[in-house]
């Protein structure tokens, strides 16, 4: 489905941009290249007056605020490098977005994501970052179930995994509102913000 419009209230979030994350390898696009997109992308948003949402995700040091419970695949230990969860510089230093520290795949869970948006009368979100099928489409689901216009800038986004994120942009996507590439959102923002 082509993307349609942008609300006159729109937010970019873009999800886990952080220095330990964008250093890990992704597909189908690097982290370099997910960073510049989403750069542009930020440009163009506070060029337009819009919020600009920062979300990383961040651990105490002892790990007492994860995610507990058992699964078949226990993530590894939660010992990070100093800075690992700064968001990348690239995106950082701009007073006026609104940042969002996540302790669980969705932006939304735990966070006050959703009151931030709301008191700012926000009504669709344009999603970025990685990791496609964990945190964006997590997000991108808790947002389609609160009530949101969902965008999805899909190659602003990658993955560890590269079927994870063809089956998030081909299959999950599609349910949860519309997707296009950096260089449509643009357009498209530049031609209903005018």
């Amino acid at each position: 489905m082509p993307l349609t419009t942008l609300d006159p209230r729109t937010a970019l979030v873009a999800i886990d941009l952080q220095h330990g994350i964008v250093a890990m390898p992704t597909q189908p696009y690097p982290g370099a290249e997910v960073v510049s997109r989403t750069a542009e992308l930020t440009d163009a948003f506070r060029s337009h007056g819009l919020p600009v949402v920062l979300v990383r995700v961040s651990f105490a040091a002892d790990g007492a605020d994860a995610v507990p419970g058992r699964t078949e695949r226990q993530p590894r230990g939660l010992a990070f490098p100093e800075g690992w969860d700064v968001i990348v510089g690239e995106l950082s230093g701009h007073p006026g977005d609104i940042h969002v520290t996540k302790h669980n795949w969705s932006a939304f869970h735990g966070t006050d994501l959703d009151v931030q948006l709301r008191r700012r009368g926000i009504t669709q979100i344009v999603l970025a970052g990685i990791a496609t099928s964990i945190g964006v489409e997590s997000t991108a689901r808790d947002a389609y179930a609160h009530g949101y216009h969902v965008t999805l800038a899909t190659d602003a986004m990658a993955d560890a995994d590269a079927e994870a994120h063809t089956n998030s942009v081909e299959r999950i996507f599609p349910r949860l509102g519309e997707s296009g590439t950096t260089e449509e959102i643009l357009k498209l923002l530049a031609r209903t913000h005018a």
